[in-house]
């Protein structure tokens, strides 16, 4: 029986795994958009800051919650986020999955999109 000693090449991303590492990073960012908010609210004068910073702190919560599953299903599952990195282009990301090394980036117009989409599908659960 031969073996064939050649080395492969790595898999082609899997859209499951890169949506998956594409949602954590910017659920991060959708954290660092509460954590900014909350303080400026907590700052200004407004006639209900109580209730702003409650409202903001329970979306935060959902976020964290969902970001420790999530963390737990990389462990399960082989894939760590390795690296993120903001340029004045956008966001980039290196993670590993199944003993590979990928990459993705995203522009800032996306992220802020997206970071907006994510927070209103949590209003609406």
């Amino acid at each position: 029986m031969a073996v064939d000693l050649k080395m492969s090449s790595p898999p082609v991303q899997i859209g499951k795994e890169l949506e998956l590492v594409r949602r954590y990073v910017l659920l991060g960012i959708v954290n660092q958009i509460l954590d900014h908010d909350i303080r400026i609210v907590g700052a200004t004068a407004t006639k209900l800051p109580r209730l702003y910073e409650s409202m903001m702190r329970g979306l935060q919560d959902r976020v964290l919650l969902e970001l420790a599953a999530m963390r737990r299903q990389f462990r399960d599952n082989g894939i760590g986020v390795e690296k993120e990195q903001r340029s004045a282009s956008g966001l980039s990301a290196a993670y590993s999955c199944m003993g590979y090394k990928h990459s993705f980036s995203m522009p800032w117009s996306f992220v802020k999109a997206e970071s907006e989409r994510l927070l209103k599908s949590y209003l609406t659960k």
